[in-house]
């Protein structure tokens, strides 16, 4: 059965208008104008409620118009440069205030003849409306291409981290590991032939593409092939209780989020310990959240916030980040002489 491969989300330059509170973002921001161009407006004429509602009316028309326009073409913007959807986005708001500016001019000349002036003055009206409109989308798609450049910066520097933690494999790990197939061979060829098959299956693991994600079977499964090359060298000295209370090929997970959790929990929970323990795996549903603990004991001098451990943990949190957003936590704490890790973020 093929694996399932969710990309990252595509790149949208031009925002998503259709949300409900891009809307209302819209509506406080076309209001905050009408009432700034109002009170502009007393320094040559006296403050008059009714040139603030007619103004306030022209900007949210104006203003939700136009989101309406850029919702409906937003994902054909999205397919140009940067630069071409920017300019679209200023056409399309230009245009679309020119000709309401001269709609409310005409409507204005029947129902308030007296509040408006000859040609000159309606041209010259609309020329302002149309400058203000040009000078604020401007500004605007100003602001949405240096975000966008900030999030293409972020991401490579993601991407960064996340391929330098799929890519690195623990020298001493490797060695071990090799010590390991070379004196099972001669007496149990099966267990080196298992021990084989399982490093290399962590070796391709840890070539595949940076932002897959797998099943937690998938995931689950490369844990045990981990642990199954440690209790090799390990013996009796490591324990694993793994407590997965969900079907783990209905949930999605970054590829290489547990193993390298298991992997510090190994080396700086149970190596250290004269006795071993036991690294417990808890993987439970909290309504629409999935949750996932790893535990492990502390050694007589805690290890557990070494730089690995460290690195490995900020990774993890933005690689959930990137996919989840605000709703994925990790956090780390050591108490009751225990180290554990909880991961919780969105399983659909």
């Amino acid at each position: 059965m093929a694996k399932p491969h969710v990309s990252p989300p595509a790149r949208a330059f031009v925002p998503d208008l259709c949300e409900a509170r891009a809307v209302l973002v819209v509506v406080v921001v076309a209001q905050l104008m009408a009432i700034v161009l109002t009170l502009s407006g007393t320094y040559y004429d006296r403050f008059s409620f009714e040139r603030l509602a007619l103004t306030s009316f022209f900007m949210q028309w104006v203003g939700l118009t136009s989101a309406a326009a850029l919702c409906a073409l937003r994902v054909w913007l999205n397919r140009l440069p940067p630069a071409w959807a920017a300019t679209g986005v200023v056409v399309l708001v230009v245009t679309n205030t020119l000709v309401f500016s001269l709609i409310a001019r005409m409507v204005m000349r029947w129902a308030l003849p007296e509040m408006v002036g000859g040609v000159s003055t309606t041209l010259k009206d609309v020329w302002i409306n149309v400058t203000i409109a040009a000078i604020l989308a401007g500004g605007v798609m100003r602001y949405f291409y240096v975000q966008d450049q900030l999030r293409i910066k972020e991401q490579a520097e993601l991407e960064a981290r996340i391929q330098a933690l799929q890519s690195r494999i623990r020298p001493h790990f490797l060695f071990n590991s090799m010590n390991i197939i070379s004196s099972l061979i001669a007496v149990d060829p099966a267990a080196a032939e298992q021990t084989v098959e399982d490093l290399a299956r962590l070796f391709r693991a840890s070539l595949r593409e940076t932002g897959l994600q797998v099943t937690l079977k998938e995931e689950l499964d490369l844990c045990r092939r981990y642990a199954r090359i440690e209790q090799q060298r390990m013996g009796e000295r490591l324990k694993l209780d793994w407590q997965v209370q969900i079907d783990p090929e209905r949930a999605l997970i970054p590829l290489l989020t547990l193993q390298p959790l298991l992997e510090n929990a190994i080396y700086h929970g149970i190596q250290p310990r004269p006795d071993g323990g036991t690294v417990t795996v808890r993987v439970d549903q909290d309504g629409d959240m999935l949750r996932i603990s790893m535990t492990n004991p502390l050694p007589a001098e805690p290890a557990g916030a070494s730089h690995g451990n460290r690195m490995a943990l900020e990774n993890i949190r933005h690689r959930l980040a990137a996919l989840y957003g605000d709703r994925a936590r990790v956090e780390a704490a050591a108490n009751n002489n225990e180290y554990r890790v909880s991961l919780r973020y969105p399983s659909a």
